[in-house]
């Protein structure tokens, strides 16, 4: 067998945007007989009782490969990609220990860049600081804290709308802990980046994947998806700020639960807020170097791309 290359990840992994076919690559990868086991990368799946509108793969499909880092905790808490990483790199080695390749299969592109980049050295949240840009905002504007970002950190300020008040406020606040600029921080350790061989699931054709993610929010309605909410609302203490209720499909159902648009409204934010996930996804995707790209909209996608993995396998085998 051949033997892995220092400074990469011994490992396999699978990116695409959302509705692209990920999960049928994966799930058609174990029944060529491939030895893998599946590490999700995506941040929606870790929440239990969210089922509907994350498409979580069916008991029947989990039972014919092994999935990780899903179901693992509840709408209420959180899941960073630090602890992603943590896991993941703890995963790898198990799952290598039993003679299996690990395959990273999602869409969260912030997950994967933490695992190959690196997390940066970044300082912990400070609750005053915090409080104080946040009522010099209420007395002045997002957009008078944008422009005294742009004082002290323009390459951040040029990257971030005078009303993204979330980023905005951690940009400053890094500033004001460190005394450096947030944008200096994403510079440090670019030459370190690990490699995986990675294979890139990107849909020549765009309207064809919007009109797949239009169909697909469309039956995670009919599901119950509405009634998942409501369900997880009464089972949970969730707020709309917390990154469970946050996820792109649920966002929109709790608007729609708590009067703020109609049912109508509700879909049509629904399908934009997806298409506007996988546009990011897709931009990313592409910008992503040492890649193998696959077209899941060709007829014979999986057949095209067996060789590759095949490859990729065997290289990686313990």
């Amino acid at each position: 067998m051949n033997h892995v290359s220092i400074g990469a990840i011994p490992a396999l992994a699978v990116l695409g945007p959302t509705a692209s076919g990920k999960s049928a690559l994966g799930l058609w990868m174990a029944e060529q007989g491939f030895p893998i086991e599946i590490i999700s990368l995506d941040s929606a799946l870790v929440f239990r009782d969210m089922n509907i509108g994350t498409a979580k793969p069916t008991p029947q499909e989990l039972a014919l490969v092994p999935h990780h880092l899903i179901d693992i905790i509840t709408p209420s808490d959180t899941f960073s990609a630090a602890e992603f990483v943590v896991q993941c790199h703890a995963l790898i080695a198990d799952i290598r220990a039993r003679g299996k390749v690990p395959v990273i299969l999602g869409g969260t592109m912030m997950y994967y860049k933490t695992l190959v980049s690196g997390m940066d050295d970044l300082p912990a949240a400070n609750a005053e600081i915090r409080q104080a840009i946040e009522q010099q905002a209420l007395e002045q504007g997002w957009p008078a804290i944008h422009a005294r970002l742009a004082e002290v950190d323009p390459v951040t300020a040029q990257r971030l709308k005078p009303n993204d008040s979330q980023r905005l406020q951690r940009a400053l606040e890094v500033f004001q802990i460190t005394g450096q600029p947030l944008s200096s921080f994403h510079q440090r350790d670019q030459q370190a980046d690990l490699q995986i061989p990675t294979l890139a699931i990107e849909p020549s054709d765009r309207s064809v994947l919007h009109k797949r993610i239009e169909s697909r929010f469309l039956n995670m309605l009919e599901q119950g998806l509405v009634e998942e909410v409501i369900e997880l609302r009464h089972n949970y203490v969730l707020d709309d700020s917390m990154p469970s209720m946050r996820c792109v499909g649920y966002r929109q159902v709790w608007e729609h639960l708590h009067g703020h648009c109609t049912r109508q409204e509700m879909i049509d934010r629904g399908v934009a807020a997806t298409r506007q996930l996988a546009k990011r996804q897709i931009t990313w995707l592409r910008s992503t170097s040492n890649k193998e790209v696959v077209d899941p909209l060709q007829s014979n996608w999986l057949q095209s791309v067996k060789p590759w993995i095949q490859n990729q396998i065997e290289a990686l085998l313990p």
